[in-house]
């Protein structure tokens, strides 16, 4: 089975740089996308044998997931449980489709900001995220992937003593994504390549980051520790141009 996410930073722009190519040449069996920045309507994309469910924000031009799948799914649920009443903004961050023997979870974490502003609701939503899963888990495994908006180890960025406490480079941040990987899930890419260096998945559009590779590695698969003896390959396709991110993809054997 192949998977892949991307956060293409506004559906509507990357589709003008080659999204719908890209998107037949992966034959993926489930595309997972962040940061839609749509509204319901406001578009139409149509890949012939796939299913498409979006969680949109309330907030016109912000955030925002989809999900397109081939593998016709159980069920579809948006959002993550009690969103309201744990004091979360409805911003479109989270799709989630169950399939016979597994979940498919998509999420565009959210960012703690300049000078750290929505740390601490960032905080907050970290435990949440990090409940559901587990709560998930007890039931089949999970496969998670998504925009995370945390590089973990200093491997993960090209200058991590600069960065250090900056948004995505917290010790909070990278404390609550160790509790995650603790909680029974892995990190697939570097399950594979615990060592590799020079391997990130967003760049600045400022000071030719991408031309120099100047990056951190945000976009994630993980997965279920089960599931991990079945990994086949998961890739950074940082010759994917069309956005900030590129898309990074997870092949796993069937049983």
């Amino acid at each position: 089975m192949r998977f892949v996410s991307w956060n293409v930073n506004g559906l509507r722009a990357c589709i003008g740089k080659g999204f719908e190519e890209f998107f037949r040449i992966i034959d993926a069996d489930i595309v997972a996308l962040q940061e839609t920045k749509l509204q319901p309507g406001q578009i139409s994309v149509d890949f012939e044998g796939y299913s498409q469910y979006w969680h949109s924000a309330e907030k016109k031009g912000y955030s925002g997931t989809a999900v397109f799948s081939r593998i016709p799914p159980l069920a579809v649920t948006c959002g993550l449980p009690d969103e309201a009443e744990l004091g979360f903004v409805p911003e479109g961050r989270v799709i989630t489709l169950e399939f016979a023997d597994f979940y498919f979870v998509t999420c565009y974490t959210p960012n703690a900001q300049k000078e750290l502003a929505r740390l601490e609701y960032r905080m907050d939503w970290d435990d949440a995220f990090r409940e559901y899963l587990v709560s998930l888990d007890m039931k089949k495994p999970v496969v998670i992937c998504g925009d995370l908006n945390v590089a973990h180890k200093e491997i993960d960025l090209k200058n991590p003593k600069q960065n250090r406490g900056s948004a995505g480079f917290t010790d909070q941040e990278r404390e609550k994504f160790t509790a995650l990987l603790e909680s029974g899930f892995v990190d697939t890419f570097r399950h594979l390549y615990p060592d590799k260096t020079g391997a990130y998945s967003w760049w600045s559009y400022m000071f030719n980051a991408r031309k120099n590779n100047a990056g951190w590695r945000i976009d994630y698969f993980l997965v279920s520790e089960r599931l991990k003896d079945r990994i086949e390959e998961s890739s950074i396709l940082s010759e994917i141009m069309g956005s900030d991110h590129c898309p990074v993809m997870l092949e796993l054997r069937n049983e």
